[in-house]
């Protein structure tokens, strides 16, 4: 009977609006690009917007990118304004005038003198209820509706809690699925930009002057010459990571600008020195093309410019801060130079990393890159093709198969190798002898004094007056310039990374499927299982030594994704673990453990980051545990995120913690950014804050607002780094600098 009763109400409805949207309600005046039509009655959006076209009550519209509409309902003469990638729903009762917006972007001017119905604007969450007035509202995937106020006041009632603000000219109101809404100021610049690039010349004035209805004017409801075909089915797309189960925003925005400069002074801190720094940030977008620059001068105290930066051709990648190609996502997209989070599936071998952890210091030039066609996708990733020249880079490749849109059944494929760790080690002149080993590290003809008398010894094609003193002719070397002739101790060949080789495998499997997907709530099911493997190599009495191949196995069943109100997003997954396999091996600090030069008081050793995480006696164990993450964006003013992974079996222990936190600007006042980080991996204790690790990075970046378009701002990264006699030493990188942006 309750399905009866619903079923019959439905159908009244349906009937009703057939019969009242036989009549028009509103009538464009003006279309730009792209922008169709749903009348009530029809299956699709057959029709193409046109000036003069009548809308009838229940029709829908839908506005592609680059394009806009505006319309003019015929009583009041009340217009809307519609922004690209938006759409809605007009619903007129005998009381009320109501926009159902589903997404996007609309400005309204209501005219309050003329005006014979109470106006609304409905979201999934919001009612905007106007009196007679311009505002703005704007419906994205993120779920906070905001709405921006110009002139008059309205108000905006929240659909969950019940809550009800009140919003005049210069404020806005931000109101979340979770019943939250709250009111405050807002600038100028957050009013949606106007699509119509002929506001306020009086165009507006006279379209609705010569598109409003004489007495007994036919408004026509339809053009036939400008049906469309039936849409097809939208084509099937390559797989989804993680990030992408995650709905994408499609809410418009203001038109990027062709041409950005960000202009900055300070200082920074390289190689334990300070330089004055100034710096030149121009950004250049082309359509999908964009290209960003990175030109900086470092002075020092003497007013001598750094001229590491500037004295080799090769250096002119490095001003290249990155160049891209199209987003993630689109049929074929690629990023070039500054990498600054790349997860490969569900993150089992390689998530978060990063090739900008010490930048400036060391500037890296990544690939990151992927296609898809029909069900399939590729993605690739290189974390610094400059690491080549020195035998090696990090790598990875995923490919993936869904099996269609009715049936997201998602298989993917991952390889990740670290084709030589040794490419990580510091090599200041690039003469294949690391700086740890290399008695000359900043001369690339010389590299080996075996007798420690300060003399390079000879090298091939080199002068022979280099050679080592030997005063007396008895053929055996001084151990200092004209002193005794006893016979000294020559050191061997120092450690060089063309001779010498350590790998890092992983690959692995994976398979999601999502279980939820509508407004409010998403949730992904998925398993993975992932091995690591790291070949013998070395020999004994060498700087490295692996003498067994280790390798281990992760597996990860259940793994569940969850969006909650498209604003909370939950991870939790349960993992095992056997051998030599530590979850997300290549993570954010990879680059800074990757292999690291120590000193044991007799010779220089290398150990590699499999050799710091994995103990010798008691690696080869099986375990298990859990990893659990939640993130939440609280009104699109503050970010925070956290993580935790627990893996523990007798005294061993794999744990780890990350904890994030991003303030945006609206929430405190002259604040331009502000944000900071704590993450340590694979440690007992992630959270012994008093004694960090080598895994330890903290950093935080604070903007204060100077004028309109000018920042102060202070970046300060840490981490921490063996000094070569097995003590840490901490890392502090800090840039202080004036930024404008233009």
């Amino acid at each position: 009977m309750m399905a009866k009763k619903y079923m019959i109400h439905f159908l009244g409805v349906v009937l009703f609006l057939q019969i009242v949207g036989a009549t028009p309600i509103a009538r464009v005046i003006k279309v730009s690009g792209m922008v169709k039509l749903k009348k009530v009655a029809a299956d699709d959006f057959n029709l193409m917007l046109k000036p003069g076209l009548g809308i009838s009550n229940g029709d829908i519209v839908r506005v592609e990118t680059a394009s806009f509409a505006v319309v003019m309902y015929l009583d009041d003469k009340s217009v809307i304004k519609m922004k690209e990638n938006t759409q809605f729903q007009f619903v007129d009762t005998e009381n009320t005038r109501t926009i159902d917006i589903e997404i996007g972007t609309i400005i309204n001017d209501i005219n309050k003198e003329n005006r014979t119905k109470t106006f609304r604007v409905q979201t999934p969450t919001s009612v905007a209820s106007v009196k007679g007035t311009i505002f703005a509202a704007i419906v994205d995937a993120s779920g906070i509706d905001q709405f921006y106020g110009q002139e008059g006041i309205f108000e905006v009632f929240n659909l969950v809690s019940g809550q009800t603000v009140q919003v005049g000219p210069g404020q806005k109101a931000l109101s979340s699925p979770t019943g939250n809404v709250i009111s405050a100021p807002a600038a100028p610049a957050e009013f949606p930009v106007d699509p119509d690039p002929d506001a306020g010349t009086g165009e507006l004035e006279q379209l609705i002057e010569q598109y409003s209805p004489a007495p007994g004017e036919a408004i026509p409801e339809e053009f036939p010459q400008e049906m469309l075909p039936k849409e097809a089915p939208a084509p099937e797309t390559g797989p989804e990571t993680p990030d992408e189960d995650v709905p994408q925003s499609s809410a418009p925005s203001a038109p990027s600008k062709p041409f950005g400069m960000g202009f900055g002074v300070g200082s920074v801190t390289i190689d334990g020195i300070v330089y004055n720094q100034l710096a030149f940030r121009p950004e250049l977008k082309f359509g999908k093309l964009g290209l960003g620059f990175d030109l900086v001068i470092y002075l020092d105290n003497e007013g001598n410019i750094r001229q590491e930066e500037w004295n080799e051709a090769a250096d002119i990648m490095d001003k290249f801060l990155y160049i891209r190609w199209a987003d993630k996502g689109d049929p074929f997209w690629f990023k070039l130079g500054a990498l600054e989070n790349v997860t490969l599936g569900y993150g089992g071998l390689l998530s978060g990393y990063s090739n900008m952890i010490e930048f400036p210091s060391v500037r890296q030039i990544g690939v990151n890159g992927g296609f898809g066609f029909g069900s399939f996708g590729v993605e690739v990733f290189l974390s610094n093709v400059k690491d080549f020249s020195r035998g090696g880079t990090l790598l990875g490749l995923r490919s993936a198969y869904t099996v269609s849109r009715k049936f997201p059944l998602t298989f993917g494929a991952n390889f990740v190798m670290d084709m030589n760790q040794f490419s990580g080690l510091v090599d200041s002149d690039d003469d294949s002898y690391p700086d740890a080993f290399d008695d000359y590290p900043d001369d690339k003809q010389f590299w080996n004094d075996t007798d420690g008398d300060g003399i390079p010894d000879p090298h091939t094609g080199t002068d022979s007056t280099l050679w080592d003193t030997d005063s007396d002719d008895d053929q055996i070397f001084d151990p200092w310039i004209g002193g005794s002739d006893p016979e000294v101790i020559l050191k061997s060949e120092p450690f060089s990374t063309q001779e010498s080789k350590a790998q890092a495998i992983g690959y692995g499997l994976d398979i999601g499927y999502p279980i939820l997907k509508s407004k409010l709530a998403q949730l992904t099911i998925y398993a993975e299982w992932s091995h690591l493997s790291f070949p013998a190599d070395g020999d004994s009495g060498t700087a490295f030594y692996r003498p067994v191949a280790k390798s281990g196995d992760g597996i990860t069943i259940p793994g569940l994704q969850a969006t909650l109100f498209r604003m909370i997003n939950i991870s939790l997954e349960y993992r095992i673990k056997s051998g030599y396999f530590v979850p997300r091996f290549f993570d954010q600090s990879y680059d800074i453990t990757r292999v690291i030069p120590v000193n044991d008081g007799l010779s220089t050793i290398i150990r590699t980051k499999d050799m710091q995480v994995f103990a010798e006696d008691n690696s080869d164990i099986s375990l298990s545990g859990i990893y659990g993450a939640a993130g939440l964006n609280l009104f699109d003013l503050m970010q925070i995120d956290a993580s935790y992974t627990s893996m523990v079996k007798d005294t061993l222990k794999y744990n780890s913690f990350y904890a994030g936190l991003e303030i945006k600007p609206d929430l405190i006042p002259k604040l331009s950014e502000a944000r900071a980080y704590y993450q340590r991996n694979n440690d007992p204790d992630p959270f012994d804050f008093a004694n960090p690790s080598i895994n330890t990075i903290i950093g935080y970046r604070v903007g204060y607002a100077i004028a309109s378009g000018v920042s102060l701002i202070w970046d300060f990264r840490q981490f921490y780094r063996d000094d070569g006699t097995g003590n840490l030493t901490p890392i502090k990188q800090t840039t202080i600098e004036t930024a404008f942006k233009l």
